[in-house]
C-alpha cells in the first residue's frame, strides 16, 4: 500500500501540464520523502533474499532507491559516502535519495556543464554535502577524478552508469575499494557470454549504432570482474539494467548469485530506427538489431561478432 501511495505521488506530479511554484514542488518532494521513509521501515519486516522485493523509487529511474536502502541497512559501512557519474541533471539518479534521506556525502559527475550548473543551483545543493563536477569519465581519468576529491578508500557506494564503457571504467578503478558497487549491464548480451563493447574513450552509443542498443557489458563479464576485485554478485533490479555487487568481506547474510541465477532481461523498449524514431521492440527482437556488431570477449581477450 505504501509503495502505491509513493507511486501515485510521483505520477500526480509528472502528469501536471503547468509549472508548479517552487514551494509546491518542495511540498510534493517532502511528501514523497516522508512516504519513502515509511516504506523503508516496512521493508525491514520483509524476510526475502531477493533484492527486487525491496524496490521503490523516489529519485531513481527504476526501483533502485529501495534496493539501496535495503543493502545499506544490512551491510556494514565504514563511511557513508557515494560516487556516481552520468547523472545528467540529477533529477533521476540512484544516490539522491541517499543524499536527502540518509544525509550521505557524495560526488556526482556528468559530461555536460549545463547539467552540472543546474545541479549547483538546486535547493538541495547547499543543504547537503554534495560535490558536482563536470567530467567525461574514461578509464584513463577515473582515478585522477576521484583522487582530486580526496575520498576515503572505503567508499560506501560506487555507481557506474555511462551507457558504454562501464566494464572498462570499473576495471580501471583502483584508487577506491567501495563496499557496494552498482554497474549498469546490457541485458541483450545475455548471461552466457562474457562480452563487452570494445573500449573507445569517446564512446557514444548513438554514434556507434543508431538503435541505441549497442553499449555496455554482459552480466557475466561484470560477475567475472567482480570476483577478481573481491566482490559477490547479489542481484539485479527488476527492470534489468542495474547489477549489484557487495565486497566479499562485507557480504554478511546476503546470498551470492551466479550470473544465470540473477540475470534479468530488460523490460524497456528503447530501440530506434535510423531517423531516431522509437521502434518499441521487445524481447529477442532487439538482439537482432545489433546482431553482427563487434564485441570484446573478456575471458578470451579477443574481438568476436555478437
Amino acid at each position: 500500500m505504501l509503495k502505491k501511495i509513493l507511486s501515485k505521488l510521483f505520477m500526480d506530479n509528472s502528469r501536471k501540464g503547468f509549472p508548479f511554484l517552487a514551494q509546491q514542488n518542495l511540498e510534493i518532494e517532502s511528501n514523497k520523502l516522508l512516504t519513502a521513509k515509511m516504506i523503508v521501515l516496512s521493508n525491514k519486516l520483509l524476510k526475502s533474499d531477493n533484492i527486487q522485493d525491496y524496490e521503490f523509487k523516489v529519485f531513481s529511474q527504476w526501483g533502485d532507491d529501495g534496493i539501496i536502502q535495503y543493502l545499506i541497512n544490512i551491510v556494514s559501512l565504514p563511511h557513508k559516502t557515494f560516487i556516481e557519474f552520468g547523472v545528467q541533471d540529477y533529477s533521476e539518479s540512484n544516490t539522491r535519495f541517499l543524499l536527502m534521506n540518509n544525509n550521505w556525502k557524495g560526488l556526482i559527475m556528468d559530461g555536460s556543464s549545463q547539467f552540472v550548473e543546474s545541479i549547483k543551483r538546486a535547493h538541495y545543493y547547499w543543504k547537503y554535502d554534495l560535490k558536482a563536477k563536470t567530467a567525461f569519465v574514461t578509464a584513463e581519468n577515473i582515478n585522477k577524478l576521484i583522487e582530486e576529491e580526496k575520498f576515503e578508500k572505503d567508499v560506501g557506494l560506487y555507481h557506474i552508469d555511462i551507457d558504454g564503457n562501464d566494464y572498462w571504467v570499473w576495471k580501471a578503478t583502483t584508487i577506491i575499494n567501495p563496499v557496494i558497487v552498482i554497474v549498469e549491464y546490457q541485458s541483450l548480451f545475455g548471461f552466457e557470454r562474457a562480452i563487452t563493447i570494445p573500449y573507445k574513450p569517446d564512446f557514444y552509443r548513438t554514434a556507434v549504432h543508431h538503435s541505441n542498443l549497442f553499449y555496455g557489458t554482459s552480466l557475466l563479464s561484470l560477475c567475472d570482474l567482480a570476483d577478481e576485485k573481491g566482490y559477490n554478485f547479489v542481484g539485479c533490479n527488476s527492470s534489468g539494467n542495474n547489477a549489484y555487487f557487495v565486497r566479499k568481506d562485507k557480504i554478511g547474510s546476503l546470498k551470492p548469485l551466479t550470473a544465470k541465477e540473477g540475470y534479468v532481461l530488460s523490460s524497456f523498449r528503447e530501440a530506434r530506427d535510423s531517423s531516431g524514431k522509437l521502434l518499441f521492440l521487445g524481447g529477442g527482437d532487439r538482439q537482432q538489431v545489433i546482431k553482427g556488431m563487434e564485441v570484446f570477449n573478456t575471458r578470451l581477450g579477443k574481438l568476436e561478432a555478437f
